[in-house]
């Protein structure tokens, strides 16, 4: 042992402490707070490095499950009490530096890693990745709405709207004039109130000549939502062509003769027969709609729907009520566990992933349809009540 690792005890005379010298333990005692603050430099250096530098990865983690109730307004008359509630569920996507992505990759049992490519796909430029998930909120609301009012028995209408913009390709025509969400309705002198329409329309144009677009200037605002705008006049020159067949969904493979550069979906104009607003600003993608449908049949209905249970769902809807799949399922079932749900509804594709991390007091059942989660809850007590609603419902 040095001298370092002995102490004293007691008054023993035979302990001398040697001279102070070159080497001797004071002045190394005195030597530990710089080494000590240059290792804290230095590791602080590194962390600060490590913050600003940016990876291609995104970090999925646990969000909230929300009770979608008070995020529903009805007309007073329809509007219900209720016994139990239904849950939306949603995860947040997280951009990760080099400190984070170790963070999470390594130390955080609830996160999933996933590349930027794995997460945007080919051809979703990061600055459109959150408008377009607001866009896919907001069909979600209108999908839900439809399929809950269609239930109910009531006739639901959409009419075709023009081509929205849902994506636009980096250095194209497009990308200066153009923006996500707003919808073209008109290409010189044709209408195009689908996305096919558009796709025609441009046919036989040719790189180098401007077409004039009669473009619907909505927009998404800072919280979230899709806002409707003016239809205005734009000029755009088109570019040349990728070479090849491409596939435009339109029916055929077609030899195009000019660029815009432009995903488009065709828009709709929903007629509901009943005024039903759904509010979800700051939560983007199609993954509520389930249980947006849930909650509208529950609010519409009598308040009954989940037979006093906590209920939680995920998974896409479209107006006929098939249910889709989506993603962060296993973060989402950590969510709703938290939130104190007993029955929590995935699509089937996510039914093992639910299952590793839901516990025994969460019930979780795979649904492909909207009837089958309604026939779930019917047998856990819930029950819909329509003798108030069908005699309002559409001729």
């Amino acid at each position: 042992m040095t001298d370092l690792d002995t102490t004293p005890t007691g008054h023993d005379p035979a302990f001398v402490p040697p001279p102070p010298g070159p080497g001797a333990p004071g002045r190394k005692r005195r030597r530990w707070p710089i080494v000590l603050g240059v290792l804290v430099a230095i590791v602080g250096g590194g962390v600060w490095g490590l913050s600003r530098w940016n990876v291609n990865y995104y970090a999925i983690t646990p969000g909230d499950a929300t009770p979608v109730a008070p995020l529903i307004t009805v007309p007073p008359a329809f509007n219900h009490p209720f016994s139990g509630s239904v849950l939306l569920t949603d995860v947040f996507v997280t951009q990760l530096n080099a400190l984070t992505f170790l963070q999470e990759r390594y130390f955080s049992s609830d996160a999933e890693v996933i590349s930027t490519s794995d997460l945007l796909g080919p051809s979703t430029p990061p600055d459109q990745f959150f408008a377009q998930g607001y866009l896919e909120m907001t069909q979600a609301q209108q999908a839900a709405t439809a399929a809950a009012l269609n239930t109910l028995g009531y006739t639901v209408r959409a009419d075709n709207a023009g081509a929205l913009i849902y994506g636009i390709q980096p250095n194209s025509p497009a990308a200066d004039s153009l923006k996500v969400a707003e919808v073209v309705v008109g290409v010189d002198y044709t209408l195009t109130p689908t996305a096919c329409a558009l796709v025609h329309a441009l046919n036989g144009l040719h790189p180098g000549s401007t077409a004039v677009l009669k473009v619907e200037k909505s927009y998404i605002n800072d919280s979230g939502v899709f806002v409707p705008g003016p239809v205005v006049q734009q000029k755009v020159t088109l570019g040349t062509p990728p070479k090849g067949l491409v596939e435009t969904g339109c029916g055929r493979s077609t030899v195009p003769t000019a660029f815009l550069g432009i995903e488009p979906q065709t828009q709709y104009a929903w007629n509901f027969p009943v005024t039903v607003h759904v509010h979800t600003a700051g939560i983007g993608g199609p993954s509520a709609g389930l249980a947006m449908t849930l909650g509208i049949i529950d609010k519409l209905s009598g308040g009954h729907l989940t037979g006093g249970h906590i209920v939680a769902a995920t998974g896409t809807i479209d107006a006929a009520g098939n249910v889709g799949d989506v993603g962060g399922v296993a973060e989402k079932t950590i969510a709703v566990e938290r939130a104190g749900a007993t029955v929590f509804f995935v699509p089937p594709q996510e039914l093992a992933a639910a299952r590793s991390k839901a516990t025994a007091g969460l019930h979780v059942y795979a649904v492909s349809t909207l009837d089958q989660a309604l026939r779930i809850l019917k047998r856990l007590g819930g029950t819909v009540t329509t003798s108030h609603l069908l005699p309002q419902a559409a001729p």
